[in-house]
């Protein structure tokens, strides 16, 4: 790797490999995790990898470039400069600018790639979360809650996204000179998503950060939306969920959030609003409600970590399809229990076809372990990485094949056994 003058060395050597070792294919935070753990740092991951000491996990498929030969392709010094002059700043795990709360997290970003001020998240946290496709009170109580938190000192932590993330994000920009705001975003810090956001990204930039652990220039790949809610989730000490389909892909940043043991709180709605049922089923199995901040400012006073689990919710109703011109809402919706269960009466319990991968490759026992993953409820992709222990990119690989072969079907971002 190409040396920078001596009075850059060794910590800029780290940056650009941090940098360089995120553009690897298919890389994912766990396989990153232990390229960083395995190696002792991001430049010695770095020339473990380029020397093809340290490969990726797994048997590789057919098609798929090995990290030793896309290293030889990239130059970490250009990507490094490019995030630099975009004014990209990245840290990892164990370096003092780190977050101190995603620090603790059971599946830290191995790599936080960020514009602004990351120093923000050293605040007390609390995330607003909620649908896209939310009413006029939800967008008018979201913007409330951004502003009046904000005010009170809090960093709000939301997605970016359209619907009440981003009205929660504006509120907090509204705020006085205390007001900061942390958006988590699924693509790189420098890409937009969705587009019209670009200006509220620029806000929050300003007024914050926006943090992420896809490297620069990466685009919001669909399996990557799931796996910034867990972010969301471990950057905040609380979790508001304003409005939320009984689909929602807020409810899975919930499931994060009890994972991690921390509190979930959700406004009431009314009981005829497709938009609040969601939210009105976590109030009925047990969250705080929240009318005002004043009620989450209350509740920050008693904060524990309980580590509340839901109970077994009925199966999912049917529901209308997504509304088109939104590519990542089919990889983020619908909370129900997780785990194995016996078949539906008159469902057999296995059949070979379950365990095999694409027509003609034979058994792969990678798509056996993920099926016995996935189990008979609906489950979610977080936790199919987790049972599994694959990379995420591999497990929505997998995930495709079975699909494709009738084995499991997967509804707003949730999983299910079939056959």
């Amino acid at each position: 790797m190409r040396r920078e003058p001596a009075s850059a060395a060794g910590r800029r050597d780290d940056e650009a490999a941090a940098v360089a070792l995120c553009g690897l294919p298919g890389i994912g935070p766990v396989s990153l995790g232990r390229l960083l753990s395995e190696a002792g740092g991001p430049a010695a991951a770095w020339e473990a990898v380029r020397s093809g000491n340290l490969g990726r996990p797994g048997n590789p498929r057919p098609g798929i470039v090995p990290w030793a030969v896309a290293a030889a392709r990239i130059d970490p010094w250009t990507r490094w400069e490019a995030a630099v002059a975009g004014g990209i700043g990245v840290t990892w795990v164990g370096r003092p600018d780190y977050p101190s709360r995603l620090a603790l997290d059971p599946l830290p970003p191995p790599v936080l790639f960020w514009r602004g001020h990351l120093e923000v998240l050293d605040r007390r946290c609390v995330a607003v979360i909620g649908t896209r496709r939310c009413t006029p009170g939800g967008r008018r109580l979201a913007w409330e809650l951004g502003r009046d938190l904000a005010e009170a000192g809090m960093c709000v932590v939301s997605g970016l996204a359209l619907g009440i993330d981003g009205h929660a994000h504006l509120g907090a920009c509204t705020a006085g000179p205390r007001g900061a705001t942390v958006g988590v975003a699924a693509s790189g810090v420098d890409v937009p998503y969705p587009r019209r956001h670009a200006a509220l990204w620029q806000r929050v930039v300003e007024r914050g950060a926006v943090i992420s652990e896809t490297a620069p220039g990466g685009p919001a790949q669909r399996w990557r939306f799931p796996a910034r809610n867990r972010v969301i989730a471990g950057s905040s000490e609380l979790v508001v969920v304003v409005e939320s389909h009984s689909g929602g892909g807020s409810l899975l940043t919930v499931e994060a959030a009890l994972e991690r043991g921390i509190e979930v709180r959700a406004v009431p709605g009314p009981v005829h609003s497709s938009a609040s049922e969601g939210t009105n089923q976590l109030l009925f199995e047990g969250a705080g409600p929240v009318r005002s901040a004043a009620d989450v400012l209350d509740a920050m006073g008693e904060v524990r970590a309980t580590g509340r689990r839901r109970p077994p919710p009925s199966p999912p109703p049917e529901r209308p399809a997504s509304p088109p011109g939104d590519p990542a809402r089919g990889s983020r919706d619908r909370s129900a229990q997780r785990g194995s269960g016996p078949p539906p009466a008159g469902q057999p319990r296995s059949s070979r076809r379950d365990a095999v991968g694409p027509a003609g490759q034979g058994e792969d026992p990678r798509a056996a372990r993920v099926l016995a993953a996935v189990g008979w409820e609906p489950t979610s992709l977080n936790r199919v990485v987790a049972r599994v222990g694959l990379p995420i990119a591999v497990v929505v690989a997998v995930l495709e094949q079975l699909a494709a072969l009738g084995s499991v079907a997967e509804e707003r971002g949730w999983w299910q056994r079939l056959r």
